[in-house]
């Protein structure tokens, strides 16, 4: 590979890894390439990049980028999972592919933001709903005092109603 292809590769690496919201790092030993290359089509249908770089070149971009932490886990063969969205999504579909395809490939860490991220993490991160859903469940725990307390405050004059209602029933009766 020359030199100018070299300095290319670092720089599209680098402002990969300074824009992605989140990135998963894999060990693709084991894949064959039919494998590997249904898993890159899944992953780029739904927005994430999956690319497999030469440990050299990475960590060259990944100190360019900023991201000195994440050294350690390019070691022996690696592939990068790239999100620019929901910072769970390529947790979520590389674990999927793990589960569903009984595959070698096996999740070395990640991060988001600038947070590194261990095996473990990432695989938690895999399990957690939606954003979405997230702030929904949050704006349900917000509601639910203010709910409450409307109830409580509203039952006196319901029962009082109640009986009303009852009593004038009671008359049209008579």
């Amino acid at each position: 590979m020359s030199r100018e292809k070299k300095k290319q590769i670092i720089s599209e690496l680098e402002q990969i890894l300074a824009k992605c919201s989140a990135a998963v790092f894999t060990d693709y030993r084991g894949l064959s390439t039919a494998e590997l290359t249904e898993l890159r089509r899944r992953l780029r249908q739904s927005g994430v990049g999956y690319r497999v770089v030469k440990n050299t070149l990475a960590r060259f971009s990944t100190e360019r980028a900023g991201k000195p932490y994440l050294l350690d886990l390019i070691e022996g063969p690696v592939a990068i999972a790239f999100g620019y969205g929901e910072i769970t999504q390529p947790a979520k579909l590389l674990v999927d592919h793990i589960n569903s395809s009984r595959s070698e490939l096996s999740i070395k860490g990640g991060f988001v933001g600038a947070r590194r991220l261990t095996s473990g993490e990432v695989a938690a991160m895999a399990k957690l709903p939606s954003r979405e859903v997230l702030l929904a469940k949050v704006l349900a725990g917000m509601q639910s005092p203010i709910v409450t307390l409307v109830n409580c405050l509203s039952s006196p004059m319901r029962g009082l109603v109640g009986v009303l209602q009852a009593r004038i029933k009671k008359m049209e009766v008579v």
